[in-house]
């Protein structure tokens, strides 16, 4: 028996299974298939925001479920992260274009003096994954350029990283400042990184401290949940 028996050909699936065979795709980290995937529903007449909900946000909830749940290691997860980005660079002019609804917007990025991005760029790629719009700051971010970058993107929330305990302060820095311009409430502040834990992300006024990308994911849907409430009700 040849293996091209065993080939699946993705335009040949009906929607639900093409939809459930992008999800192992997306596990599996296959950009080229999750391209294809795209474009398939997308030519099947599929509005893009439920291409990005149903195929790639759902498939991204399995893997950062797995992720979370130590099924998954960050290699994996980084692989599924760029096939997501892939199909995302298709969909987000015709989302554009659509006026589709978003999660949030993020503005992220490691605090001045810290140059370790792996975990920042991870949480990145997951959040992106969620269907959150994030403005990825890189690397040594003084306090200027993330209240500059809040108030240019109108973000809802700010995520600061930092992996060195000598660079764990500056968040501090940069949250006291929010206070001084009276922007602290209008964002909702998160950070990560190795050397932080609860209690350094109460001490220094953060809204949450998350331990990896999942967390991240779950805290900023469940804020973003809260604030959409609050502005229901208000």
């Amino acid at each position: 028996m040849s293996d091209e028996e065993d080939d699946i050909i993705l335009s040949e699936l009906p929607d639900d299974e093409l939809v459930l065979q992008m999800h192992d795709d997306l596990y599996d980290g296959l950009k080229e298939e999750i391209e294809d995937g795209v474009n398939i529903l997308l030519g099947r007449g599929w509005e893009p925001y439920r291409v990005l909900t149903e195929a790639l946000v759902a498939g991204m909830t399995i893997v950062g479920n797995d992720f979370r749940d130590g099924i998954l290691f960050v290699p994996e997860v980084l692989l599924a992260a760029n096939a997501m980005k892939a199909g995302m660079k298709i969909l987000k002019p015709l989302l554009a274009e659509t006026g589709a609804p978003r999660m949030g917007k993020m503005v992220i990025g490691t605090v001045k003096g810290d140059i370790h991005d792996i975990g920042k760029n991870l949480v990145s790629m997951m959040m992106e994954g969620a269907g959150f719009e994030v403005v990825d700051l890189g690397i040594n971010n003084p306090v200027e350029s993330y209240l500059d970058a809040l108030k240019s993107e109108g973000a809802d929330i700010l995520g600061m990283s930092a992996l060195l305990t000598t660079t764990m302060p500056y968040m501090k820095v940069v949250i006291d400042k929010l206070v001084e311009d009276g922007m602290r409430d209008d964002y909702i502040v998160l950070v990560g990184g190795a050397p932080l834990n609860e209690e350094f992300g109460r001490a220094i006024g953060a809204d949450a401290y998350c331990r990896d990308a999942a967390v991240a994911v779950e805290t900023a849907k469940d804020f973003m949940m809260r604030k959409h409430n609050q502005l229901a009700v208000g």
